[in-house]
């Protein structure tokens, strides 16, 4: 089968180690199966495999990706959730496992034609999505999805800031959020993305470090270091910063004093549940959201799609057909 793979990993030239090529079909071992891949999702995830970090030289070769909708075996459509885990280890949550991985991590990835992963792991597409916006699910918008509807705990009307306009996790936060109801700010160096993030539904779009005109009662945090003091200072005593990931470096300056004193709270988030993608999906579904495609790409040019990503010139998800 064709497939794209990481064979080296450099953390100073990530794509230096991508090739694209033949790799051998999967073998479903007990209680798996095989997908035949229709469309694939990109994610920094795949940036940072191809630097090293979470992917040792030992296990290469590996084939990217995490996210994938394709057709299983019995010749059903479904999306492929990627944390293999085991829920009874995580009290029910399989992201709660301390052995659970991604696809691409210790398993060959979804950048193929075809993928093996636990029976389990898979749940239908909805016929209202295609293919290309049922892979941007299982990463990004699962993730916005449970940041939002699990971890910050909002009423609707709520103000709510969303660190980068941009990236997948971020554009689908701006799009559930003001859909819930939320009146959502946004930040972003550059002005063509913030206007992308106000047609999108956000109330207002500021440059990045820029003062709100109000208080947030939560911020949702992925950049770290370079946007973690100013997500403190834009919330409400008593507020909420819910982040899943440090892209920016996550060794700023805590700024404890002002969490304790104006009781602050943080919060952690990682992916979600096999029954949170299943719900994400049908959320999608019934009221007629879609992910931002920023593009879509044959899986034979996906080099073209990562460099895309490590330049920052994305907004929302890169999709790879196969």
């Amino acid at each position: 089968m064709f497939a794209i793979t990481a064979a080296r990993t450099d953390k100073d030239d990530p794509l230096s180690g991508l090739e694209a090529g033949e790799r051998p079909d999967p073998e479903a071992r007990d209680g798996w199966t095989t997908v035949t891949v229709r469309a694939a999702a990109l994610n920094h995830h795949d940036i940072w495999s191809l630097k090293g970090v979470g992917l040792p030289a030992e296990r290469l070769p590996m084939v990217l990706g995490c996210d994938a909708a394709g057709i299983d075996e019995d010749g059903r459509e479904v999306i492929v959730h990627s944390v293999i885990g085991d829920p009874d280890a995580g009290g029910g949550d399989e992201t709660r496992d301390p052995r659970r991985s991604l696809l691409s991590e210790v398993h060959d990835g979804t950048f193929a034609e075809k993928v093996a992963v636990p029976r389990r792991n898979l749940v239908p597409k909805p016929a209202e999505l295609s293919f290309e916006e049922a892979a941007c699910l299982p990463t990004a918008w699962l993730t916005a999805y449970r940041m939002l509807f699990e971890k910050a705990r909002l009423e609707p009307g709520s103000t709510v800031l969303v660190q980068g306009a941009g990236g997948g996790v971020n554009s689908a936060l701006i799009r559930m959020a003001s859909a819930a109801g939320h009146r959502v700010y946004a930040t972003s160096r550059s002005e063509a993305k913030r206007e992308r993030a106000r047609a999108l539904g956000a109330y207002a779009a500021v440059e990045t470090g820029e003062r709100l005109p109000e208080k947030a009662d939560a911020v949702f945090d992925n950049v770290g270091a370079a946007t973690w003091g100013h997500s403190v200072r834009s919330l409400r005593p008593g507020g909420r910063i819910i982040t899943c990931g440090a892209t920016s470096g996550d060794a700023p300056p805590a700024e404890l004093t002002r969490v304790f004193f104006l009781q602050l709270q943080v919060i952690g988030s990682t992916m979600g549940t096999r029954d949170q993608l299943k719900r994400v999906a049908e959320y999608c579904a019934r009221t007629g959201i879609r992910p931002e495609i920023d593009r879509v790409l044959p899986l034979a040019n996906a080099k073209d799609g990562f460099a895309a990503m490590e330049q920052g010139d994305v907004f929302g998800k890169i999709v790879f057909t196969v």
